[in-house]
């Protein structure tokens, strides 16, 4: 923080709760407000900014009183005597050295953040993943719109923070949504956030995840899965750089920059009409395709070995190998689940093998060769994707949650088929 201090008074707390996007550092208090309880003022400024410094003053020294509001994350109490406003500029003094000490701290982690490469975050070596880091050097100093596509396991989601914590915004919040993992009914309070008593249940004020953004990074992943109307209400969301929470009429103004990202190709999805194509327009910017990890040679040996590492490291384990076949065996095969598969694949055999030797037995790429075979057979994609579904719900024991986390996609998306009648239980 700088040396000056901007100052700015309140006779209500109806008219304070309305200034709270301003940001204050520190709040400053009086108990006996009119028109609001002092615990329930707290708790409504800590809703809205929870590293807000509070500082309360009193008349009253009930103990009782004091150990409720110092229980509910007030910096300090004060209690109104002749010596109140000594310890009241004590108070604010050592607040703001807590401030600039966290600041301090947060520039340092900055600068260690920034010496940190794509590369060494994202392991790849291939000519593919180069060409990835170089349009990903283009968005680190500017606010342009990034899309990831990539097939389903290829990383977006680690390309997507890397670009936030390499970029201006890197100090600020780095939000991720994935669209496709929530119904329809709860998406948009998800995404605009909710005023106490918006709806059934809505017992508190919860800010949706645009204003969390604020200041920072909104990644929407799956994008493609939002259904129109919500992306009518996302646009102009976008348009405006505002938001307004169900259950209100008052606008919030926010600066964010957004990623999205797809496995679906987003100019078809506007061709056959599934896509706003203003939308498109508005969220278009830079596009970043990841290859799929068949496409990526010797890169699948590098990331074997990348999980060994850390397998054996967080489970504080001897280190194991690849022997040559087990190589060869990884680098035919197709992994339809792409990094994400290898990951699974790798840290199974790593427990399977019975020495510091991992063979190709060891990875049980056998259990998976039925959807290598899928791939002589004439169908759409979404037949691809039912076939792919059904086996690994074959293999979770139809658990539908379990079976959306392997494969990275929402349950909604099972639940979806299931009840089209396109995916039978076994």
């Amino acid at each position: 923080m700088n040396n000056e201090i901007d100052v700015e008074s309140f006779s209500d707390a109806k008219t304070l709760l309305q200034s709270l996007n301003k940001n204050p550092h520190i709040i400053i208090l009086d108990l006996n407000l009119p028109d609001l309880g002092g615990v329930e003022l707290v708790n409504s400024i800590q809703e809205t900014l929870p590293d807000c410094i509070i500082i309360v003053l009193s008349s009253q020294d009930k103990i009782e009183q004091v150990v409720t509001i110092l229980k509910s994350g007030v910096y300090d109490y004060i209690f109104k005597d002749d010596f109140a406003l000594d310890r009241l500029w004590l108070s604010v003094n050592n607040a703001l050295r807590q401030i600039d000490l966290n600041d301090e701290i947060n520039n340092l982690r900055n600068v260690v953040s920034s010496k940190v490469t794509f590369s060494e975050n994202i392991k790849g070596i291939s000519t593919e993943m180069r060409d990835v880091f170089r349009l990903m050097e283009k968005t680190i100093t500017n606010n342009i719109p990034v899309e990831i596509y990539g097939e389903t396991g290829t990383g977006k989601e680690l390309v997507a923070r890397a670009i936030h914590f390499n970029s201006l915004r890197k100090s600020k919040p780095y939000i991720a949504l994935n669209v496709a993992s929530f119904p329809r009914e709860l998406i948009e309070s998800e995404l605009f956030g909710y005023e106490k008593g918006a709806f059934t249940g809505a017992l508190q004020s919860k800010p949706g995840k645009l204003e969390e953004a604020n200041g920072g990074t909104l990644f929407l992943d799956e994008i493609s899965e939002m259904e129109s109307a919500m992306q009518a209400k996302l646009l102009r969301a976008i348009q405006e750089m505002e938001v307004t929470r169900l259950g209100s009429n008052k606008p919030i103004k926010l600066n964010f920059r957004i990623i999205i990202a797809t496995h679906k190709n987003l100019i078809q999805e506007v061709k056959e009409g599934k896509f706003r194509e203003d939308l498109y327009y508005r969220l278009m910017g830079m596009r970043i395709e990841l290859p799929p990890l068949r496409k990526r040679g010797n890169d699948i040996i590098a990331l074997a070995n990348h999980f060994i590492q850390d397998y054996a490291t967080k489970n504080k384990l001897p280190i194991k190998k690849l022997n040559q076949e087990s190589q060869n065996a990884l680098l035919k095969y197709r992994f339809p689940g792409n990094v994400r598969e290898l990951k699974a694949i790798i840290e199974t055999a790593f427990v399977m093998s019975e020495d510091e030797i991992i063979n190709e037995n060891d990875l049980q790429l056998n259990q998976i060769n039925l959807l290598e075979n899928l791939l002589g057979t004439a169908m759409t994609l979404e037949e691809y994707s039912i076939k792919i579904i059904e086996h690994y719900l074959h293999k979770n024991n139809n658990n539908v949650l379990k079976t959306a986390k392997d494969l990275g996609i929402g349950k909604t998306t099972i639940y979806r088929y299931i009840n089209e009648g396109k995916i039978f239980m076994k």
